[in-house]
């Protein structure tokens, strides 16, 4: 009977650890809401939007935001982003290193395209649409400050 009951036990344990790993495996993230207080709001930022309201360039790259745009940038993307892509965004090769990105408008780009439609490849959701749970400030604030953390070539 003990040997019965110690083997139930170890079932389960290990049914546990598997189901909390899975929890915590990489890209599982639930996306944080963050404030954007301090940030001109997109439609009101001066650049060109797309038909869905989206703007193409960076509004924040240049403007006196920029610094702003950096701070709420850098807490969105910590606690939004690093999961996948690393702190800092210092990718561990699973997810692409986003200090990488092209700069200017073909990075911002490549930026809307992914936050946007997320990334799926044979069915597997490798990134949400994070525009479904940010606001495009939020985003375009993590796209700042990537440009921050930008390797040089």
């Amino acid at each position: 009977m003990t040997t019965i009951r110690n083997a139930l036990l170890v079932t389960g344990l290990l049914a546990s650890l598997i189901t909390t790993g899975s929890v915590w495996a990489h890209g599982n993230v639930v996306p944080q809401a963050v404030a954007t207080q301090g940030l001109t709001p997109i439609k009101d930022a001066g650049v060109q939007l797309d038909a869905d309201g989206w703007a193409a360039v960076n509004p924040y790259r240049t403007t006196p935001e920029h610094d702003k745009a950096v701070e709420i940038g850098a807490s969105a993307y910590t606690q939004n982003c690093a999961a996948c892509h690393g702190l800092e965004a210092k990718s561990g090769g699973i997810a692409p290193d986003l200090r990488m990105l092209d700069v200017g408008e073909s990075g911002d780009e490549w930026f809307v395209e992914r936050v946007r439609h997320g990334a799926v490849r044979d069915g597997r959701v490798y990134m949400p649409k994070m525009a479904d749970y940010l606001s495009q400030e939020a985003l375009w604030a993590v796209r700042t400050y990537l440009d921050t953390v930008r390797l040089e070539e």
